[in-house]
Formats: structure tokens, sequence, C-alpha cells
């Protein structure tokens, strides 16, 4: 049974979805200002590892991740310029444009990374509709007024406000800008008006004037036309959990009387040797910094599942140096094995590989306790077990760590003419023969070595045995 650590109730829980063996998963995905960096990536990849426990566990997963490209202001106090609108001037492109690149960027990283692609990519442009129908039923039921740069959420209308977060995290002068015209600091946009003095690149026309959506409304407006009114988990940062989600929560609850998300799951901070992740320490990486330094960007993801998803994660080249140095021997030890279809005759003891999946299932759903996974999947490696129980079963275990193991040590077996086990034996049980002078039979193992794709060479040093292209 899988049990998480629900941030709304906080304490870890066993999983009940609303509908047997089927689940609704929204993540809150990037803001297409610009590169997605290796912090921002950790909480994809738990996003990613649990839908592929869900999936693994039997769960038919409908997973959503939005695409901001409209609304994120750099503030949390609702005011400033539009994320997406200050890259556009700095980069002297239009909006779209900026939107269009950084979203295949993500795209490309996303992929790089192994992540699980969800059902949907839903874009917070092509729900201005959907948006505004929310920002409606709010006004209707009395929970919107309106101040001269929008309409804001009412929060002291709803009186479960910040039951996710610390609300004496949410106050003025700290994460909330103080603005006169709200009714409480807590209070935040629905719908920003556009200024007077300038026209915006992007905005719409709504009942209450031009101009476009809070970054909030989107996830909420998104999640219920995908999943429903309520649905089973929504995961994201921690840095969400103070702001952005009981924001969600506040409108969602507030406009269908329902209870928003059953579980919600966050993923706690990352540092870089020891400090925050900011542009003036210059230590906020993304993929490309760590490949163009040389590291295959699947040991990032390693390095990831290394650490459980609500312990703070320290970066350091060192710790990516060796989670780089663990993934390759694994890669060369299974490239060196048999293939699963090859018998070794070798008698394996009973439930010894049936043990072995309990154990990292029980890992995977004990809160996603990646790092002990990762110490089972080792234990396979190395215990003294034939090759091909061995291989099934951590290409099993792949479904879920998503490290390409399979195709990679293949990969790496042909470039590097590693040659398997039972082919060596076959090598060396021909040399044998030929000392005793049976070349007859000698020459039946060659004619045998040819039709499972390999081709052998004669020469003064030995038998050279090379894969057939």
């Amino acid at each position: 049974m899988l049990r998480l650590y629900n941030s709304l109730t906080r304490k870890i829980e066993e999983f009940q979805s609303i509908h047997p063996l089927q689940v609704g998963m929204y993540t809150c995905g990037p803001t297409v200002c610009g590169v997605s960096r290796i912090g921002n990536f950790r909480a994809f990849t738990t996003a990613d590892i649990l839908a592929r426990v869900f999936t693994y566990n039997g769960y038919d997963v409908h997973f959503i991740m939005n695409i901001t490209d409209v609304g994120h202001l750099v503030s949390d106090a609702d005011t400033g310029e539009d994320k997406l609108e200050k890259s556009a001037k700095k980069e002297g492109k239009n909006v779209c444009e900026v939107a269009e690149f950084y979203t295949e960027a993500f795209f490309k990283d996303y992929h790089a990374l192994n992540l699980t692609r969800p059902a949907t990519f839903c874009k917070a442009t092509d729900h201005i509709k959907e948006q505004i129908a929310l920002i409606k039923r709010l006004e209707e039921k009395g929970f919107t007024y309106e101040t001269a740069d929008g309409i804001y959420f009412d929060t002291s209308m709803f009186p479960h406000y910040g039951a996710l977060s610390n609300l004496d995290q949410i106050k003025e002068g700290a994460r909330v800008e103080i603005n006169d015209e709200k009714r409480n600091p807590r209070d935040f946009a629905l719908w920003k008006f556009s200024p007077k003095d300038e026209k915006r690149q992007m905005e719409w026309k709504s009942p209450w004037g031009i101009g476009f959506p809070g970054w909030h409304i989107e996830c909420s407006a998104m999640s219920m036309k995908y999943l429903g009114e309520t649905f089973d988990i929504h995961t994201g940062g921690v840095d969400h959990k103070e702001i952005h989600h009981p924001n969600e929560i506040a409108q969602s609850e507030a406009a269908t009387g329902k209870k928003f998300v059953n579980y919600w799951v966050h993923t706690a901070f990352m540092q870089v040797n020891g400090e925050k992740m900011s542009k003036s320490l210059g230590n906020t990486y993304t993929l490309y910094d760590i490949e163009k330094e040389g590291y295959d960007i699947l040991a990032l993801r390693y390095l990831y599942l290394q650490t459980q998803y609500r312990q703070e994660m320290n970066f350091t080249f060192n710790a990516l140096d060796g989670a780089q140095n663990a993934y390759k021997k694994l890669i060369l030890d299974v490239s060196r094995w048999d293939d699963p279809s090859v018998s070794s005759g070798q008698a394996v003891p009973a439930g010894v590989f049936e043990d072995f999946e309990k154990q990292f299932l029980d890992a995977l759903n004990d809160d996603l306790n990646t790092p002990q996974a990762l110490a089972v999947m080792w234990e396979v490696v190395k215990s003294p077990y034939p090759s091909s129980p061995k291989m099934k079963t951590l290409f099993k275990f792949d479904r879920v760590l998503g490290l390409h193991i399979q195709e990679l040590s293949y990969q790496l077996r042909n470039a590097q003419q590693i040659i398997p086990g039972h082919i060596q034996k076959l090598v060396e049980e021909r040399q044998h023969l030929r000392k005793l002078r049976k070349f007859n039979t000698a020459d039946q193992i060659r004619s045998q070595l040819g039709k499972l794709g390999y081709e052998i060479e004669d020469t003064k040093k030995g038998p050279k045995v090379t894969k057939k292209a």
C-alpha cells in the first residue's frame, strides 16, 4: 500500500484514490520566461517518480501539467511586471516568441531527464475562457471585489484559508507587498487590468475590462477542467506551499463548495554548495550547464534519486561526480551480463528475486524512498545469482527509476564490442575442443556463434570475437 506525506494534513497517509485504480494528478509546471533550473527539475522529477510508482502499483494515471505563459508577475504581491512581458523586452522579441522558445527548451530538457510525459501540457493562454468563467462563479458567490488594478479574491470570506501553509509567513512586507486597496494583505488577484498608459502584448476582453488573468487562477481552472472539481493529488515545489497552492485551494473550493484536492505533495528546496540558489550567486544551474561540464543528464537524475524528495538536497559537483561514476558503473556492469533469454543452468533459491522486488516496492511505497530503492537495486546488481534473472529484475525496477538501463547497456555492449558471458563461455569451450583436436565439434560452436550474431577469427594471440554489423 502506497503511503505518502500529505502536506495538507501534515502526516503520512495511506493513499486512497477517488476511483479504484485510477489517479488524477496535477503538477505545477514551468513559467516559460526563461530556462528552467536544476532546482525546478528536482520537483518535476518527483512528479515523474510519483506517476511511475502509481503505474508500478497498477493504477491508471491521468497526469496533467500546466505551462504558465501569462500572468506570473515578478512578485507574490500581484504587483510589478509580467515575467513574460519582461523577458520579451529584455530579449527584443514578442511575448509569443519568448513563450514558444522557452517552452520548447523545457520540453527538450524534460525529455533528456526521461520524465513521464503528461497526458496534457495545458497552456494558460489556451484557457482564458475557463479562467474568466471561474472568476465569474466566484463573483456570483460574493468572494470577489474590485480595486483600481484588478479583481481580487477576498480571503476573509473563506474561513479555511491557509490550511496548507503557515499563515504567519504570508504577511505584508514579507512575501506580499503592501497594497492599500486590499481588504486583507493575503487577498490575491484573479484578474488584472491592463495599465492605462501602455498596451500589453497579452491582454483579453473580460466582463471587468481588458486585462489578463492572475497567476493562481490558471491552475484551478485547468486542473478542474481536465481532472474534475475534486481530484486525487497535486504536486509542486515547497515554494508553492505558502501562497500559490493556498490560493488555488481557496478559489477552487469557494467556487465549487467541494474539496479541491485530497493529497498535496511538495518537493523540498535544493541548495548549491550549502547556499540558496540565486542569480546573484551565479549558482542557478541549468541542464545545459550540467551537460557543458561533461556530465550525463541521467547522472543528474540518479543524483536526484539519492535524496528523498522531502529532504533538502545540497547540489555540489563533487556529488554529481559520485552520481555519474555510480551510474556509469551500473551501465558497464549490466553491459557485461548475459541476455535475459540466456539460461545459465545455475539454480536460484526460491523466492530470492520476488523478495528483491518486494523490498524495492516497499521502499517506493514508503513515501517515495528512492535512496532505499537504489540500495535494493545495487543489492541485485552485486548479488551472486545468474545475470539473466538479475537483468529481468533490474529492467523491471527501471520502469520507476527511469535510468535507461536496458537501452544504454546494450548500446555500450555494441559500441565497445563487449562480449556477454554466455558468448565468452562458448568461445572458451571451442578453444578447449581445438586443443583436443576435436575440430568438427569446434566448428559446430563457430556455427552456433554465427547464429547468435558473433564472428570468430583465430589469431596468433588467440580468438578474436566481434559482433556482426
